[in-house]
């Protein structure tokens, strides 16, 4: 009976862990969705010699487009 008190109280505490985490492991996840498109999905900037620099403008410019909406409106 004891072992499952301390189970419900690492189980809520994790919980509890893992709601103030959350907004952390969507914006990585998205990020690395957002990086996924440009290496694969769109091969025709990958196709020079500056691979990396189209990857780090194209991901720049997304980072600007939700500045300029979030201080927008």
């Amino acid at each position: 009976m004891k072992r499952d008190i301390n189970r419900r109280i690492l189980g809520a505490s994790l919980v509890l862990l893992s709601i103030e985490l959350l907004p952390y492991a969507l914006s990585f996840a998205a990020g690395a969705m957002i990086y996924v498109v440009i290496e694969e999905l769109i091969p025709e900037s990958q196709a020079g010699e500056n691979a990396d620099l189209s990857t780090l403008f194209a991901i720049l410019g997304f980072v600007i487009m939700m500045i300029l909406d979030i201080s927008l409106g």
